[in-house]
């Protein structure tokens, strides 16, 4: 249902920012700050779910390089790990860097772009990450 011009994934992408943006103006010396600590909590927890998507997806991608195939072979169960959780933290801390509140936005809403920007995010910072850990 358009109305507008706009449609209603459109506005409920915009609620969701607006809400966001105004979570910022909230001051934590009035009487009634529950809006802003609820909004808090849901980015937070937002953030939490895509950190994990995140991870999951980095793991996923490790596992399919030619290059972890050779070298894990040489490697005990454990030392894979580590440097699984090594990389993947890595890729991580640097997914929030890589995304803007109107990806995550829609990110929320929609699964599919969900999956879309996961892969995204990951396939962009996994080599400099794995590089790294590899050294």
């Amino acid at each position: 249902m358009k109305k507008h011009g706009l449609t209603k994934k459109t506005l409920a992408s915009t609620a969701l920012l607006t809400a966001l943006a105004l979570s910022g103006c909230t001051t934590t010396g009035g009487v009634n700050n529950d809006a802003g600590t609820a909004i808090g909590t849901a980015n937070e927890i937002g953030m939490n779910v895509f950190r994990a998507a995140i991870d999951n997806q980095c793991r996923s991608q490790i596992e399919k390089q030619n290059a972890w195939r050779i070298a894990s072979v040489a490697m005990t169960e454990t030392q894979q790990e580590t440097i699984k959780s090594n990389v993947c933290g890595c890729v991580s801390e640097q997914a929030p860097q890589q995304v803007s509140l109107v990806e995550l936005g829609n990110a929320a809403i929609d699964p599919s772009y969900r999956t879309q920007l996961v892969t995204r995010v990951v396939a962009k910072s996994l080599q400099s990450c794995y590089a790294s850990f590899m050294k």
